[in-house]
């Protein structure tokens, strides 16, 4: 797969957009760059932090963001560096389940009354071109392909109408499930997420005034090709503020926390006969304005 290419057709505009990755170039460390066309403008330098988390906790973290992409006179041919997972190391990954329309619908569950609330391992995050390794322990590993709203700052006791004041960007992921252990661990949504690589993100965060309405979004996902997810944000049942409102009520949300908003009709337990992630398979998925991933399955 040519990625610059890929990256070009999805992601990239031709002037310079909020679009801010993680990445290594050669054997260096972990560096914060913007896109820009085919290439990668670096803005952790001099002194500034080199992880996205610790980045958001300086004060006016767009503006100075902004500021540094301007100024900046670093930049790398997309080509020549590798794209990391935009956030690593959150403090918290939280996911909502069964909150898509269509997806409740269609698998004849009732509409949950208030967001049913999982977490997941920062240690099962991965790039957005990693491989993801198919565990021994699970035969049914499942696609979901979801939007992520990312935290920008400290939220507490947030109420739903200046929740949205909280959301820095969006990200993609693929919320990896092994459906097996749902039943096997009594129907709790903790070990069936926590396999290894659960959790690819990417490639990058759109800035949430960049993004617009994350309600007017499709979702897509496909298998070696062919296509299994084709949904819409407009089927999400709980809406991202009220997501923060309610977790912030018990739990202290931080700068780079992640929220995965849940996913539409067409993972693989609802195909007939269910088809689970097998080694080899080619996972892609996409959101628009935010770009595509690509993770293959080893």
């Amino acid at each position: 797969m040519n990625i610059a290419r890929t990256l070009s057709q999805n992601i990239f505009g031709k002037h310079l957009k909020m679009r801010i990755v993680q990445f290594k170039y050669g054997n260096d460390g972990v560096r914060i760059g913007v896109l820009n066309g085919d290439k990668v403008i670096e803005i952790s330098a001099n002194g500034v932090p080199s992880s996205l988390v610790e980045f958001l906790q300086i004060e006016n973290p767009l503006e100075k963001l902004k500021s540094l992409a301007a100024s900046s006179k670093q930049e790398y041919d997309i080509s020549k560096v590798k794209l990391l997972s935009p956030i690593t190391k959150p403090d918290k990954i939280l996911g909502v389940a069964s909150n898509y329309r269509c997806d409740c619908s269609k698998r004849n569950i009732p509409f949950p009354k208030e967001p049913t609330v999982f977490s997941k391992f920062a240690s099962v995050i991965v790039g957005p071109y990693d491989d993801i390794p198919k565990s021994i322990s699970t035969n049914a590993m499942d696609w979901e392909v979801e939007l992520v709203a990312v935290i920008g700052k400290k939220a507490q006791h947030v109420k739903a109408q200046d929740a949205m004041d909280y959301i820095f960007g969006y990200t993609i992921t693929q919320d990896l499930t092994a459906k097996d252990w749902v039943m096997r661990n009594g129907g709790q949504l903790v070990m069936c997420k926590a396999f290894d690589g659960f959790c690819p993100l990417g490639p990058c965060i759109v800035t949430k005034e960049e993004l617009g309405d994350p309600y007017d979004v499709r979702l897509k996902t496909w298998l070696n090709g062919e296509l299994k997810q084709d949904g819409h944000s407009e089927n999400m049942l709980q809406r991202i503020d009220k997501m923060v409102e309610y977790l912030s009520s018990v739990m202290t949300l931080l700068p780079g926390d992640l929220i995965l908003t849940g996913t539409p009709y067409g993972v693989g337990a609802s195909q007939i006969p269910p088809r689970y992630l097998t080694k080899g398979d080619l996972l892609e998925s996409e959101i628009d304005k935010i770009g595509k991933m690509s993770n293959r399955i080893v």
